[in-house]
């Protein structure tokens, strides 16, 4: 059964933030706030723990569209290919915000993504998971519990969250009210910038 552990966005409790630590060390499942939606995520060298996330959303690893969450760029050069300097100036501007950006990914991807050409990077302008992949130490395997096709009242509501998802995931973040408008997908691994979802966040860095 999951625990439900209340966290303060604007001064997170140092305490609290190494027990949700311990979880995804674990190999735990844990449900955060982020700036967008809530997020179900693990720690990214967790193979097994991804596969779970795999498995909850329904999809096949291979081909499971998860992003990176990231403490701060320095996080990129593990992941992805060197990247130019007109896309760094974007990210740069861009980040931390409401956005996933798709970049090329390199050789040191993760098992599990090891047949992806390209990843999802996500540094979100929230405290909560930024301080929780800093003590993790490395990136945050993310994707979110919103559902297109299901959106009901419970995304937003950490409480009602907790009530729906206790079973399947290991410890639930109350981080107060959540948005339910995603984050804005632009696509960077190719010659042309593409914007492939509009989500929450202004398009004002190309």
């Amino acid at each position: 059964m999951a625990k439900l552990v209340r966290i303060y966005e604007e001064n997170p409790n140092e305490r609290e933030i190494e027990e949700v630590v311990a979880v995804l060390k674990k190999g735990g499942l844990i449900i955060y706030p982020t700036d967008t939606v809530y997020g179900i995520g693990c720690d990214i060298t967790n193979t097994k723990a991804i596969g779970k996330i795999a498995k909850i959303k329904k999809v096949k690893l291979g081909k499971a569209n998860f992003s990176f969450i990231c403490y701060d760029l320095s996080n990129l050069s593990d992941y992805v290919k060197q990247i130019d300097t007109p896309t760094y100036k974007i990210l740069k501007k861009a980040l931390p915000g409401p956005y996933t950006f798709i970049l090329p990914g390199n050789n040191n991807l993760p098992k599990a993504f090891k047949n992806k050409k390209t990843v999802g990077i996500r540094i979100p302008e929230n405290n909560i998971i930024r301080e929780l992949v800093k003590g993790l130490g490395n990136p945050i395997v993310s994707t979110s519990i919103y559902d297109e096709d299901d959106l009901i009242e419970y995304t937003t509501d950490p409480e009602l969250i907790f009530e729906k998802w206790e079973s399947k995931v290991d410890l639930v973040i109350n981080g107060g009210f959540g948005g339910n408008i995603p984050s804005t997908i632009v696509d960077l691994s190719g010659d042309e910038i593409t914007v492939l979802r509009e989500g929450k966040g202004i398009i004002d860095f190309l």
